[in-house]
């Protein structure tokens, strides 16, 4: 209970969000509760996700058996509904004619680095009411917003508690990658319809961690509640500073170059397009080669996300600099 108040208190209610403790189910990983949330719903349901996307989402549907067959030519599932998020549409998913069950999104974006509007949020939270749709929100790195009117919870929109399941990671905002903290909110107002029956998808969701899930350890717990203390805000306000110092040494360093590139304001991750029309993958053994600098295809986020690419401000400001560097005077663009 202390946890789950303390995420009540200040994670919910001082955004004006009403959320009851007992609709807070602590976890070892938003990743993990991404991925099991799917145990939930029927294999006939149909998923919707941006592309490109976070790995998880696709690839946990395709081993519960819901996607359907793989076609080589575009890289998609035939089970599928893909919302593509490119520069032509400033990466703002549009409403999918074909409705679907179960709709990923995923604000600030891993891989993109953008957000999305309340205006577009509430949009979403709309279609899904008309369509008895459940939204699965993951908001793992709110905490990386700077700019005003981003939406911090998709429950600052009114209605999405009847059609919005939100995740939350500690390992985002306060080095818990490791140690393994993180809760996904399901409101009791959730209800969906099967055979003829209301179905509470919180006392669902508490029925399948109770027999699948042991729960995170107490020292972890009291460790999370801790990240909310008056020193815990300071020190991972400090962190989140540092990494949007490299997202911005990053974003600064490839326009001087060139390089056009989207998200690291309100994410530390940085998405920018690839030279000359180059293949992501083909960037990738540029930056190797010529640089000695990794980073992620884009295309390995999905379809869409040929080319572009990912870099990502987690890591050392020294290292940072310098692969910045590599990239001026080495890489030949």
């Amino acid at each position: 209970d202390f946890l789950r108040n303390a995420i009540v208190k200040y994670d919910y209610e001082k955004r004006g969000v009403k959320i009851e403790p007992d609709e807070v189910f602590v976890s070892d990983g938003a990743k993990c509760d991404c991925g099991n949330i799917v145990d939930l719903f029927d294999v006939d349901n149909k998923v919707a996700i941006t592309d490109p996307v976070y790995p998880v989402y696709l690839d946990t549907n395709i081993m519960s058996g819901r996607t359907g067959k793989y076609n080589e030519e575009t890289g998609k599932y035939e089970g599928i509904i893909y919302i593509p998020c490119t520069a032509e549409n400033n990466f703002t998913p549009e409403l999918p004619k074909e409705v679907p069950d179960m709709i990923y999104l995923c604000f600030p974006n891993n891989p993109t680095g953008t957000v999305i509007s309340k205006e577009e949020l509430a949009k979403w939270v709309k279609y899904a009411k008309e369509n008895n749709s459940i939204i699965l929100y993951d908001a793992a790195y709110e905490a990386f917003i700077t700019e005003e009117g981003i939406p911090h919870t998709i429950y600052e929109i009114d209605g999405a508690k009847e059609v919005a399941i939100e995740f939350k990671s500690f390992s985002k905002t306060a080095g818990f990658t490791g140690i393994r903290c993180a809760y996904t909110i399901i409101p009791k107002d959730i209800e969906v319809i099967t055979d003829n029956r209301k179905i509470s998808l919180n006392k669902l969701w508490n029925r399948r961690q109770s027999t699948k899930f042991n729960g995170v350890s107490y020292i972890t717990q009291r460790g999370a509640k801790s990240t909310y203390s008056k020193e815990g805000k300071e020190k991972i306000k400090e962190n989140i500073m540092y990494y949007m110092e490299n997202a911005k040494i990053i974003k600064n360093g490839l326009e001087q170059i060139g390089i056009k590139t989207y998200g690291g304001i309100n994410s530390p991750y940085i998405w920018l397009k690839t030279p000359n029309n180059m293949k992501s993958w083909d960037f990738f053994d540029l930056l190797l080669e010529k640089a000695n600098v990794v980073g992620t295809p884009g295309v390995g986020f999905g379809p869409s996300g040929e080319g572009y690419f990912r870099l990502t401000a987690f890591g050392n400001k020294f290292k940072t600099i310098e692969a910045i560097e590599r990239l001026k005077n080495n890489a030949a663009f």
